[in-house]
């Protein structure tokens, strides 16, 4: 058992009181409908495990990988259980006993070395259309041919032609009213890069200085959800220091995406639990930090700039991000700033995870992802949206596959992209 768990499995074991509320919503067991695949079977396993009365063998192994991290057992649970930060912590011990996949292993390589994945992405749009077919209208491709882990009817992010970071200087003068720095995210740098287009633009009108910190790194969550615990650890702590050179120089650091803003504000915490130097750092960054939408909206006179704007025929549905809305309440903000200029129409559940799940669950597990976005696609479809909509590009992903499969002639764009689009007017 290693030394670093975070929670003593066996408590949260012991403080379950099987009441079952947490097996209706989730997102695994209405998947693979097995009680070991449900919140109170991850946790008796865990408990099991640290007693010694369960060996952390290969079929613990599968079991402990198909959580999604969605955390909806934690939102729903009575005790609210930490049952998300307990398999992270397990899977940090399945990475130790068995490796990571060396294709896992290089991506994460890669996620500590900026250079490196500048030129790679750089070769990646020169040679994409290779292996791929592009389909420029979703910012998507499509395999030619099926490839290591990655068969050819699966839809991915296209690479655009030049990183978010690389295509605008560090600082952009809008004013000098105010100023923010923008922390863009691994997805949004590389593959939809018109979200940091977008944000600058909403920047540019409302007169706030942008920052573009060029040393930033992946925040770490892909690493964190694999159980690469050196990684997380590298990132983190470059980010934190990067952070601190330069976050009285503006009035937050603001990021348009879900799951990148929830490892920083809130994750960084949990990992650096037995070091307590950089606890403490984490903790003073934390209340800079926002989700764009929620600083937009909170901070910022955009609302009454975008009621002053026409009104788009567009009909939106917005997904909420596990991230964002479970993790750090933000929900409201990004509503508030769209139906200014479009009309929402709510899915059936616009709360039940999309189905994404991190590295793992995206290559090894694919299946099931493909199961969890089924139900996510024919609620989309059902709303009648033209447009759906969610602060996340891991949800992004995930969803445009889904609609792929589903053929459904509905577009995702960011809300960042939306509002952007409105302001144009």
């Amino acid at each position: 058992m290693g030394e670093r768990a975070l929670f003593h499995f066996t408590e949260t074991s012991d403080a379950c009181i099987k009441c079952g509320k947490c097996i209706p919503v989730c997102t695994i067991h209405n998947v693979n409908a097995d009680e070991v695949t449900s919140p109170r079977g991850f946790i008796d396993l865990l408990g099991a495990y640290q007693r010694g009365h369960l060996e952390l063998d290969k079929n613990a192994k599968a079991i402990f990988e198909s959580c999604f991290l969605c955390t909806n057992c934690t939102d729903v649970c009575p005790k609210a259980l930490p049952t998300d930060m307990v398999i992270e912590q397990v899977r940090a011990d399945i990475a130790d006993k068995y490796g990571i996949a060396w294709f896992k292993r290089g991506f994460f390589f890669l996620l500590r070395h900026r250079f490196l994945m500048d030129t790679l992405f750089k070769l990646g749009y020169v040679f994409q259309t290779c292996g791929f077919k592009i389909k420029a209208e979703i910012n998507s491709m499509q395999p030619r041919f099926n490839l290591p882990i990655i068969k050819k009817d699966r839809l991915l992010p296209s690479m655009g032609k030049r990183s978010f970071m690389n295509s605008y200087p560090e600082n952009i003068p809008n004013g000098g009213k105010r100023r923010v720095a923008i922390f863009i995210g691994c997805l949004g740098n590389y593959n939809y890069t018109e979200i940091g287009k977008g944000l600058l633009e909403i920047l540019e009108a409302l007169e706030i200085d942008a920052f573009i910190p060029k040393k930033q790194l992946c925040c770490g969550a892909p690493a964190y959800f694999t159980g690469d615990f050196a990684t997380v650890d590298h990132n983190a702590k470059k980010n934190i220091e990067y952070f601190e050179s330069f976050i009285d120089e503006v009035e937050a650091i603001i990021i348009p995406e879900a799951t990148c803003s929830a490892m920083i504000k809130i994750d960084y915490e949990h990992f650096f639990h037995d070091q307590p130097e950089w606890l403490e750092r984490a903790k003073r960054l934390k209340n800079r930090i926002f989700m764009a939408t929620e600083w937009l909206e909170q901070r910022t006179e955009l609302k009454e700039l975008l009621a002053s704007k026409g009104r788009s025929d567009l009909v939106v549905t917005y997904h909420d991000p596990c991230h964002a809305r479970k993790m750090q309440g933000v929900y409201q903000e990004p509503r508030r700033l769209i139906t200014q200029n479009y009309t929402i129409t709510e899915m059936s559940d616009p709360n039940a995870c999309c189905g994404f799940g991190g590295v793992t669950m995206q290559t090894e597990n694919f299946h099931f992802a493909q199961a969890a976005g089924k139900p996510k696609a024919a609620m989309i479809a059902k709303s009648g949206a033209q447009v759906v909509t969610a602060e996340c590009s891991a949800c992004r992903m995930q969803i445009n596959n889904a609609m792929n499969e589903a053929e459904l002639d509905v577009v995702f764009k960011n809300p960042i992209e939306l509002i952007a689009e409105a302001l144009r007017k």
